[in-house]
């Protein structure tokens, strides 16, 4: 879907190195890693990449818990009424930012920050499965012994409608009901409060009498379901994010809110405007949060961190208005900037990658809030690009409580570290339960349809001259590469390898 004309990816790959300290789970060598460096990237080839290797939350079909309306109200009350009540959520940590929801696109090998200008690492425990890096410590968010939950959680379509860019027998999956205590059953409709059940037979009830009492009334069976079904309240329906964050608010609301989408590129009068105010936000942030020092946190670690990317934007005829490519989704409140959401937009989903905020308004849970805004957003930019359908979240990790409320994200599915096939969510808690890491897809004979089939064919880039592997090992001096060379292109699977440069010095 590349736009015409537009330049290959360029990537760079390192093999493992030792390990190094979590902060997760604290261990001091609890991380290993493999990585790419892209110089340049294919909004495509991107897709195809963390389709290969992350989680994805179904936004059309997303189901808010009762957690997250929580949040969605209070952000109304404090808006309409100023009101700034600290509840907390029962269900998830309201001190969860979109950070640990998500997992940042492109990461950097530092020990301080990971930049958005790199790509994935990709696990040393398992080469066949994408990792990335805990976006504010430059850690992996894997730990010792671990070895990677799921693989990549994801959440997917409905179970008989195909996925754009996932195996055909992806498809078919099961929606098994959960055990006991494991979430909310999909194959059921949701529930819904006592007194709404009895407002709508008490509404049956009397239409039933009044259709009783109507002279001549010759009505049929059918059309007295019909009048039923239309005359039920309307209010028995569950609420929507739409709900919550599109309402009409009164004059005199206290407040304002308003979600400005900026392009990351200083050529864009917005972007470049509030470049100051959003880079002092960032440094005020990392300091209160993840004690930064200030040196840690400037202008220049920002850039290189959230503003240097490189994914080219492309526009498409059935693309979104405002094309693919890094953008900022700014949270301006009352005039200033109080949140910014650093996203991606691909073909088939909007990536989160990270989240800062003034910690002055904590206790509006902006990590979640922001989350559900993003949802909303990728609801959006479906109407106008219909394969636009999924939100990425970043990885889920069972034996993480920072990570395991992340499943609370309906529905979802997480995808299978060996063969890349979706599986509901509630299928694979029972295994993560047992063992920190399996192959979720339980067909034996499944195995993984992209997989590198002829290696000869990966793509290299050389002395500036494009060429497959099978020639430049031909021209190769020195010993051999094709160890490493094996093992990126069985990350990245046969397609990406014949589309994207690897450079070989």
């Amino acid at each position: 879907m590349a736009a015409a004309g537009s330049s290959p990816s360029i990537v760079e790959y390192f093999g493992g190195e030792d390990g190094y300290r979590c902060g997760y789970c604290k261990n001091e060598s609890g991380n290993l890693s493999h990585g790419m460096w892209a110089h340049s990237m294919t909004v495509q080839d991107y897709q195809d990449l963390i389709d290969r290797g992350w989680r994805r939350c179904q936004a059309l079909r997303f189901q808010s818990s009762k957690s997250h309306k929580k949040v969605l109200k209070k952000m109304l009350k404090f808006i309409s009424k100023g009101d700034v009540s600290k509840v907390a959520s029962e269900e998830e940590p309201m001190d969860s930012h979109i950070e640990d929801v998500v997992t940042c696109d492109f990461a950097y090998k530092s020990e301080s920050h990971v930049s958005q200008s790199e790509l994935t690492p990709l696990s040393v425990d398992h080469p066949e499965r994408v990792e990335n890096e805990d976006k504010d410590t430059g850690e992996t968010k894997e730990v010792n012994e671990q070895k990677v939950e799921s693989g990549s959680p994801q959440i997917c379509a409905d179970k008989d409608t195909p996925v754009p860019g996932e195996p055909s027998h992806s498809a078919k999956t099961v929606h098994a009901p959960p055990k006991p205590g494991k979430g909310a059953d999909l194959s059921k409709p949701p529930c819904r409060k006592a007194k709404d059940i009895r407002k709508e037979r008490k509404l049956q009830k009397l239409l039933q009498n009044q259709m009783c009492t109507l002279e001549g009334s010759q009505l049929q069976g059918g059309d007295q379901v019909f009048l039923l079904q239309n005359s039920k309240s309307k209010t028995n329906q569950p609420k929507t994010i739409e709900d919550f964050v599109f309402v009409s608010l009164p004059d005199d609301a206290r407040h304002k809110l308003e979600v400005r989408l900026v392009p990351v590129s200083f050529e864009d009068p917005q972007f470049k405007s509030s470049f100051n105010q959003s880079a002092t936000l960032f440094a005020k942030y990392q300091m209160a949060i993840h004690k930064d020092t200030p040196s840690d946190c400037g202008e220049n670690e920002f850039t290189r961190f959230l503003c240097d990317s490189p994914l080219e934007a492309e526009n498409a005829p059935n693309g979104p208005e405002c094309g693919y490519g890094s953008f900022h989704q700014q949270y301006w409140l009352d005039g200033k900037i109080i949140a910014v959401g650093v996203i991606d937009i691909l073909p088939y989903c909007v990536s989160s990658v990270y989240l800062y905020y003034d910690p002055d308004y904590s206790f509006l849970s902006l990590g979640v809030y922001s989350a559900l805004r993003e949802i909303a957003f990728t609801r959006q930019l479906h109407e106008k690009a219909p394969d636009l359908c999924f939100y990425y979240m970043g990885f889920y990790i069972h034996s993480c409580p920072k990570m395991r409320y992340k499943g609370q994200y309906r529905p979802s599915d997480l995808l299978c570290p060996e063969t890349y096939v979706w599986t509901p969510i509630e299928q694979c808690l029972p295994l993560l339960e047992d063992a920190k890491y399996c192959r979720l897809n339980q067909d034996v004979k499944a195995v993984d349809e992209g997989r590198i089939k002829e290696l000869g064919r990966v793509r290299v880039l050389h002395k500036r001259t494009v060429m497959p592997y099978s020639v430049y090992k031909k021209r190769r001096k020195g010993p051999s590469d094709e160890a490493s060379v094996q093992q990126y292109a069985s990350l990245v699977g046969q397609t990406c390898s014949e589309r994207m440069l690897l450079f070989r010095s």
